[in-house]
Order: C-alpha cells, then structure tokens, then sequence
C-alpha cells in the first residue's frame, strides 16, 4: 500500500510540474514522467495490457509526436499575440473548477476504501483478448475505421496545395 501512496505522489507531483514548467519541453519532459507514473500504477492494479498500451501508445509515440510538434512551433514571445479579456475569464473559470474538484477529492479522502480484486486474472490481456473480439468485434472494427478516417484526414489537412509554376 505504501507504493502506491508514493507513486499516487509522484503521479500528482509531475503533473504539477507538467503545468507549472516555463519551458515547453521541460513541461513534455514531466509529462513522459507522469505517463510512467501511471504505468507503474497499471501494474500495481494487475492491468498488465494497459500498462503496455499507456508505455507504447502514450510514452512512445504521442509524446514524441508532441515533442516534434514543439520543436515546429515558433516560441517567440515577442511574436505571441496579448490574450484576450474572454480568454483570461475562461481560464480563470477553469482554474475555479479545478480548485473545486481538488476540494471535493481531499474531502472524500479518508471515506474510501481501497479496491481488492476478487478475481487475480482480470486484468489479463488473454481475457480482454476473449471479451474484445466476441462481444465488441462491430464497435472494435468501427472505432479503426474511425481512426483511420481521421489520420487520412490529418494528412489531408496537413499537405499544402501545390500550386502550378508559372514561367
């Protein structure tokens, strides 16, 4: 129980620092470490294929998508346009949600119990395996075609309109 209380710390420690971190890919950084944490968190939870998944998917591929896209971007503060009146209202709203979520969650902190698994084999990638291709196949099958609709779609977006030379 104490490691998950000391990973649940590292967990909320670099998340914070994933929003307070002046430099953009500092902020990248934590985030890859909070990533971990929550695979370590997978694990303790016997969720063996999400643990893969979350290392795979997230820490390998997202992330570095995130930090090619960081490198693109121009991060010159002389270029950023001033933010607007309606923006800084939305952001302060989202900080006052924020704060109430984190109130709500440290008033229910000593009321829960924590969560014992009365079956040890259900997180297994064999039974998720069984209940993703039998029951699930048709939403399976819908949400990559889906994905795939969306990639196309991002290329499609992403490649600039050539336009004929003239001479």
């Amino acid at each position: 129980m104490s490691t998950f209380y000391f990973i649940a710390f590292l967990s909320v420690f670099f998340a914070i620092l994933v929003i307070s971190a002046r430099n953009p890919v500092h902020s990248i950084l934590y985030l890859i470490l909070t990533f971990f944490t929550f695979t370590i968190h997978y694990i303790l939870l016997n969720a063996q294929f999400l643990a893969v998944v979350n290392f795979i998917v997230y820490m390998g591929a997202i992330l570095v998508l995130f930090l090619y896209t960081l490198m693109l971007m121009n991060l010159n503060k002389e270029s950023e346009p001033v933010k607007s009146t309606i923006v800084k209202i939305a952001a302060v709203f989202g900080g006052g949600c924020l704060l109430v979520t984190v109130v709500a969650s440290l008033k229910t902190l000593g009321t829960s119990n924590p969560v014992v698994l009365q079956n040890p084999n259900l997180g297994l990638v064999k039974n998720l395996g069984k209940v993703l291709f039998n029951e699930f196949l048709l939403p399976f099958e819908v949400s990559s075609l889906l994905l795939l609709s969306a990639m196309v779609g991002a290329v499609l977006l992403a490649t600039k309109d050539k336009q004929p030379k003239t001479t």
